[in-house]
């Protein structure tokens, strides 16, 4: 085996995946378990009007996602799953963990449309 760039990414992704998920069963654990909603959609440094509305979507998107990644961890080593297979299988959910927990924050977040009232 070569020692090149793209060698270090793959490592490094695959290193990476192991805190990313552990620290998604431990925001999962917060919101299900321990009813903790302080990190619930938060937006600039503040949480929204009604944190317990949107705490079941950001548990089950978390709980999802290192569930996704744990398997992916597991197939690499034990099922040795390709390359290709589980570099994609994880690109694929930490971005599309990212983007949901946009689409989330946004929407606990929104404002009336329209021109403000004094």
């Amino acid at each position: 085996m070569v020692f090149d760039i793209s060698t270090a990414l793959t490592w490094i992704l695959f290193l990476a995946m192991f805190p990313i998920a552990f620290y998604w069963y431990r925001h999962a654990w917060r919101i299900f378990m321990k009813k903790d909603l302080s990190d619930v959609a938060v937006k600039g440094g503040k949480s929204p009007q009604n944190p317990k509305k949107f705490a079941p979507f950001v548990g089950i998107l978390n709980l999802l996602g290192a569930l996704i990644l744990t398997y992916d961890i597991i197939g690499v080593v034990v099922m040795g799953l390709p390359y290709e297979t589980w570099s994609a299988i994880a690109g694929s959910t930490i971005w599309m963990k990212i983007i949901f927990d946009f689409i989330i924050r946004r929407h606990a977040h929104m404002e009336p449309w329209g021109r403000k009232k004094k």
